[in-house]
């Protein structure tokens, strides 16, 4: 779904992780920047704790890296 629409398939970092065969902290690393991604998070975390960030990542978001990479 090119169209941009909220009902697209969104998938999880561990999801993309196991169809690509790739750790989950690498796919992390690929999407964590990129435009499209959903990104949930504390603005602040407690004193010297670490931030935990949800990522969900659109199908048409997932096509754009994966045609961008295979190049």
């Amino acid at each position: 779904m090119e169209d941009g629409s909220s009902f697209e398939r969104h998938y999880t970092p561990q999801e993309l992780a196991d169809l690509w065969r790739l750790d989950e902290s690498t796919i992390r690393r690929m999407f964590i920047d990129e435009p499209g991604v959903l990104r949930y998070c504390r603005e602040y975390g407690r004193r010297g704790r670490r931030v935990y960030v949800t990522l969900r990542i659109p199908a048409s978001v997932v096509e754009r890296v994966h045609k961008r990479r295979t190049r």
